[in-house]
């Protein structure tokens, strides 16, 4: 088989996408100070723009996810506390082990028994037992995960988010929320971000997945818990000195929030081609598929060869269709995909 002579179809995330010309302009013409020294005022700007968004008190930009995901566990844990998340939760499988090695939390995955990527409400009760003799293992903290990365985007609802937070709270729990693609929950559902945040005790938001950032999370919580966050991230090596030339991207990308739904019906078009082709998989909830194929290496070298590039997960396939894709472009990939449909069903190389 030829490859393809046509540059790439990049669905391999959402984080893939190029800054854009506002983006440009905007982090070369942005207001900084540093930021260690004192609050570099863009980067002041973002994270009272997040903070209002999410329904919390404050807000502290980091460099990465995870690490917005480390300071917030390591706020919420002592050494040797175990914590709670559902199975395959980015926290647990895809940081590295840093909740245990930096946090020093004791993991403990939870079944999806509520749906895609969620526990039920009774099994977080159970989870967290009740408290015991000192010598007890002491579970302090639920993290949970909306969109559920690889659940396909499976959005987590705002009654079952409340139920799940309330379980938590009556067993003592602080409560965490991997809101990388919080964004994208919130847009599945027609609602308020803050309405996936209520009652929760930090919430962690991405930028540059979807939004088009070229980097950039926030960790939000209450003021006093952004003071410490702070401290922590200075320890963890994350003290920005100009950090509003990116900081003003992240304002630019926090545009792009309205037009969310576009990558969700570009999912879903996506998905609807590739069942016309004999493929199974769910409907995406919203800009994630994940496509059944009998080996994942040798689907992935076809795909590539055919110019679409995907990442696997386990046995099947990660397609994320984003901002700088469009939809001429997502038929375009199925049509590249379809002369070799048959050959990765087949399980073919």
């Amino acid at each position: 088989m030829l490859l393809s002579m046509k540059p790439s179809l990049d669905f391999r995330s959402d984080t893939v996408t190029q800054p854009s010309p506002e983006m440009r302009r905007a982090m070369a013409e942005a207001v900084v100070g540093d930021d260690v020294l004192e609050h570099d005022p863009t980067l002041a700007r973002l994270e009272a723009r997040v903070a209002e968004l999410v329904g919390m008190e404050g807000a502290l930009w980091t460099p990465t996810g995870c690490m917005a995901n480390l300071i917030a566990l390591m706020l919420h844990l002592q050494r040797g506390d175990r914590f709670l998340a559902p199975d395959q939760a980015h926290v647990l499988g895809s940081e590295l082990g840093t909740a245990a090695w930096l946090a020093g939390g004791m993991p403990h995955a939870l079944p999806w028994d509520g749906g895609p990527g969620r526990p039920k409400a009774e099994t977080v009760s159970a989870a967290a037992g009740r408290p015991g003799p000192y010598f007890n293992l002491r579970t302090t903290l639920l993290c949970l995960e909306n969109t559920h990365n690889f659940a396909g985007g499976a959005v987590t609802p705002v009654a079952e988010q409340e139920a799940l937070v309330a379980a938590a709270k009556a067993a003592g729990l602080k409560v965490h929320v991997d809101g990388a693609r919080i964004w994208h929950a919130a847009a599945a559902l027609g609602c308020e971000v803050r309405a996936l945040t209520r009652g929760v005790d930090t919430v962690q938001v991405c930028l540059s997945k979807g939004l088009g950032a070229p980097m950039g999370s926030l960790v939000c919580g209450t003021r006093g818990a952004m003071e410490e966050a702070r401290r922590i991230r200075k320890m963890l090596g994350g003290g920005v000195r100009q950090g509003g030339v990116v900081g003003a991207a992240g304002l630019v990308a926090l545009d792009y929030l309205p037009r969310i739904p576009e990558d969700h019906a570009k999912a879903r078009l996506l998905a609807e081609g590739l069942r016309g082709m004999g493929f199974t998989l769910a409907m995406p909830e919203t800009n994630i598929l994940l496509m059944e194929v009998p080996q994942a290496a040798p689907a992935l070298e076809l795909l590539a060869k055919a110019g679409v590039l995907a990442v696997p997960v386990g046995n099947r396939i990660r397609f994320i269709p984003h901002r700088d894709l469009s939809e001429a472009e997502v038929r375009e990939a199925l049509a590249r995909i379809a002369p070799v449909a048959e050959a990765i069903l087949k399980g073919a190389a």
